[in-house]
């Protein structure tokens, strides 16, 4: 096993210019509706994004994303790619590196127009060596060779060793075929420690993952770095689990100055988990109770959500009509990627039949500010 092994990279990033062409020519060709995108930081992204999570590290599962990633960005309806080192064994990263070069040579979209994200800090072994499982994987990769020690692996099975997070980028880079990672999130870092060291000790060490996100940034293989989360947003303060975004901000900020790279969050939204818009839970400044998704505009960071079918459990609530709109998949979605603050859900799909079911929203108008708190009186009104 080696990560020197020799690959042939897609050169690029998402820039405002290309994200633009990107929504121009979905428009024109595909009678994608302007609305469907939103602007962040100059650039022009597709207000629901493809994740890639569910699935086995089998090769019929690698043909299914791979196939879905091409079909998402050539319908004009998806330019924002979503994954992690460690699902389906790195194997989804490298579904998504074959779709990337089919697209970039089919001449359909160029590197610039799409937006790709990955994450880093959890243990995972490499699914192309299946007979290797990942703690030998682990031992074989980083502790034998010096790397890491094995006290810098959590109860949670997390590293935020700085060593560990350089080789996680650099295995993600050559799985996706990437000389450059649009951003990079540190997963569940806080959920992957917390019952482990304190939260000085914590802030210590994601200080160090930002000095190495920093770097890679001024080598120019990842242009932005975030925090993909799951619980630390989205509790009480009082809660252990809870963290500060301003707090992570000025970490970022003591680091790499005003122009730091940390302009993005991720954390689950769906009708079941709505923290995020409910729970006043942030300060920021002088300004105090603030929501999660209130803390980002002010902090200036984008916002991704996760999971907003709630990995098909919503598929059978009993949600009401809201706004004409009566098919259940259409219902979830439109309400989250229509809340303020939001740049887009994130949308588990390989199937193509569920490809083709999850896409038809890019030809649907965003709820507007008036249409949006009808719809959250109308679907608060039933219990799910």
């Amino acid at each position: 096993m080696s990560l020197t092994q020799t690959y042939s990279a897609v050169d690029g990033y998402a820039t405002s210019e290309g994200t633009k062409k990107y929504v121009d020519n979905a428009i024109d060709n595909n009678e994608i509706l302007r609305s469907h995108f939103r602007s962040f930081d100059g650039l022009h992204l597709s207000s629901i994004g493809m994740g890639t999570y569910l699935g086995e590290p089998t090769s019929d599962d690698d043909d299914l994303v791979e196939n879905a990633v091409y079909e998402s960005v050539k319908s004009g309806s998806i330019n924002v790619i979503d994954t992690a080192i460690n699902y389906r064994l790195m194997k989804s990263e490298k579904s998504i590196g074959r779709a990337i070069d089919r697209l970039v040579k089919d001449n359909i979209i160029s590197r610039n127009q799409i937006f790709i994200s990955t994450k880093n800090g959890y243990i995972t072994n490499d699914g192309d060596y299946s007979s290797i499982g990942m703690m030998e994987y682990i031992q074989k990769m980083f502790i034998s060779t010096g790397l890491i020690d094995p006290s810098d692996i959590s109860s949670g099975y997390h590293v935020l060793n700085p060593n560990y997070i350089a080789r996680c980028i650099d295995k993600s880079l050559m799985n996706m075929r990437l000389n450059t990672i649009d951003l990079v999130y540190i997963h569940n870092a806080y959920e992957g420690w917390y019952a482990d060291i304190g939260k000085n000790e914590f802030y210590e060490s994601i200080a160090k993952v930002f000095q190495t996100y920093e770097r890679y940034r001024s080598n120019n293989k990842i242009r932005y770095y975030g925090m993909a989360t799951w619980t630390c947003f989205r509790v009480p303060q009082d809660n252990k689990e809870y963290l500060s975004l301003e707090d992570m901000i000025n970490i970022a900020e003591d680091i790499g100055g005003v122009n730091h790279g940390f302009r993005f969050i991720q954390l689950p939204y769906n009708l079941a988990y709505s923290e995020a818009l409910f729970l006043k839970n942030q300060n920021v400044g002088s300004e105090k109770g603030l929501t999660i998704l209130e803390a980002c505009n002010r902090l200036n960071v984008g916002v991704f959500t996760s999971v907003p079918l709630f990995q098909t459990r919503l598929l059978n609530a009993k949600i009401p009509e809201y706004s004409g709109i009566t098919d259940q998949v259409l219902k979830l979605i439109q309400i989250i990627r229509s809340t303020p603050n939001v740049t887009a859900p994130l949308l588990g799909h390989k199937n193509p039949a569920h490809v083709k079911q999850n896409i038809r929203i890019a030809k649907i108008p965003p709820l507007n500010e008036v249409e949006f708190e009808k719809a959250l009186d109308i679907l608060s009104q039933r219990p799910l």
